[in-house]
């Protein structure tokens, strides 16, 4: 018997499952079209969406998308969900929700002190019956704050990770970068490689580079290279000097296996980081990158949307205190999202669904080269998730990545997002660019060269 259905012009919509309702409700991509999940008209995604709205949140609770017995990803949003923090809201249904995070009444505090009552599927569900600017102005209520060097979520801020990748790792060449991003007031949320080549050893050698480069100019700010966990632990027992641990994440524990990894394995990573203590205001040492389509593109999705899939990564990132959480919206390319409107969609959904469990999340607002998507794309969703109060975006040279192959955002584009949105740096960070002299009294950029800066420009042009 269907559980679900709704009614439109005399014809009857039945879903079978909260899983068929939840896939059937979200907004048109092209990853849930592949996976055969997707409304089969606008007229059977509208009647879905109708019948969500009225699913009580509590129903969350008592039916797993995945079954708890087989999936370690449902029994940590089980075991960890807090219902003293779910009672507030724990009489809505899916509509009223979305009406309660809207309300003026509904500030940051209460969404701070419900977000642990929240499950992903609760959030993944509000988001489908929600418009871009309700996503907007929900997460824009939305404040998390976290500290490592320096602290970054706070109100009125914008952060970036400076990525000086190098198709083939060569230090002068990622040592123009660091300089080129510095020159221009990013990396304040971290200097953050994406090894060449994925070895130990290389991946010490690197963690080296940017901590010299950090130490002498005594940049409030860390370091990170995105390897595998299981690398950088080993990079940790050798002595390197490691600030953050990095890892992608998903959203089932069949996609997570695909990546190589499980909780125990995060648990451990963070352990190992958390140390060496080599925090200075905070000790939130995990970074974590997410991305819609990933469990689908490893076979790994149990029948759900790429979205709900996606939200449920939320929970396993959120267990783990990171400093940072982006996620790499057009990265999987356009079997997942096949366009711009799509991109843009899905960029916001995650912001929103990530704030409201409590993440400091940030996007890398990118696409890729096949996508049907472009520049002017970016930087609609770049100024949305601005308003949005999105904790840091990317800054890359020129805003497209030579090593991972993928168009990004630059740091000229982190500068006018600053700029028309009256956003700053990092505290810390923002006075770190004054008395280096990279900005000015009013914090603009100065014209000239900062003087610390011109030998180290010297010894590269050489």
């Amino acid at each position: 018997m269907p559980r679900f259905s709704h009614t439109i012009d005399s014809h009857v919509y039945q879903f079978a499952s909260l899983k068929e309702l939840l896939a059937k409700a979200t907004p048109p991509r092209s990853g849930d079209m592949l996976a055969g999940v997707a409304a089969a008209s606008a007229r059977e995604r509208v009647a879905a969406q109708l019948a969500l709205a009225e699913v009580p949140l509590s129903a969350f609770l008592n039916e797993a998308l995945v079954p708890y017995e087989d999936d370690e990803v449902t029994r940590l949003i089980v075991d960890t969900h807090a219902r003293a923090a779910f009672a507030p809201i724990s009489h809505l249904c899916v509509g009223d929700f979305r009406d309660w995070l809207l309300d003026d009444a509904t500030d940051t505090a209460t969404l701070s002190q419900v977000a642990a009552g929240i499950t992903p599927e609760m959030a993944a569900a509000v988001s489908k019956i929600m418009r871009l600017q309700d996503l907007v102005l929900v997460a824009r209520k939305c404040r998390v704050v976290t500290a490592f060097r320096n602290t970054l979520g706070l109100e009125g801020r914008l952060s970036t990770r400076l990525q000086p990748n190098h198709p083939t790792d060569d230090a002068t060449g990622i040592a123009a970068s660091m300089l080129d991003g510095l020159m221009l007031g990013s990396g304040d949320a971290v200097i953050g490689i994406n090894p060449a080549t994925d070895n130990v050893a290389q991946v010490v050698s690197l963690l080296h580079l940017l901590d010299a480069v950090i130490a002498q100019y005594r940049i409030p700010t860390q370091s990170c290279v995105l390897t595998h966990i299981t690398n950088t632990i080993e990079a940790i027992r050798r002595g390197a000097p490691v600030d953050l641990v990095f890892q992608s994440v998903a959203g089932t524990q069949a996609a997570n296996r695909s990546f190589g990894i499980d909780l125990a394995l995060l648990a451990e990573g963070q352990a190992a980081a958390l140390s060496l203590g080599r925090g200075t205001v905070g000790q939130n040492v995990m970074y974590f990158e997410t991305g819609q389509g990933s469990a689908l593109s490893a076979g790994a999705h149990h029948g759900m949307d790429q979205q709900t899939c996606e939200a449920r990564a939320y929970a396993v990132a959120r267990a783990y205190r990171p400093l940072l959480v982006n996620s790499v919206v057009g990265f999987i390319g356009p079997e997942y999202l096949y366009d711009g409107k799509q991109i843009m969609r899905a960029g916001l959904e995650d912001h929103f669904c990530a704030k409201l469990l409590g993440l400091p999340m940030g996007c890398d607002v990118c696409y890729t080269n096949h996508a049907e998507a472009d520049q002017d794309d970016m930087d609609a969703l770049l100024t949305m998730l601005g308003v949005a109060g999105c904790n840091f975006i990317m800054g890359v040279p020129g805003a497209d990545d030579t090593m991972l192959g993928y168009q990004s955002t630059s740091f000229h584009d982190a500068l006018y997002a600053r700029r028309v949105l009256g956003l700053r740096p990092a505290p810390e960070f923002e006075a770190w660019l004054a008395r280096m002299q990279i900005t000015d009294a009013r914090g603009n950029l100065n014209v000239a060269l900062a003087p610390a800066f011109q030998a180290a420009l010297l010894r590269l042009e050489g």
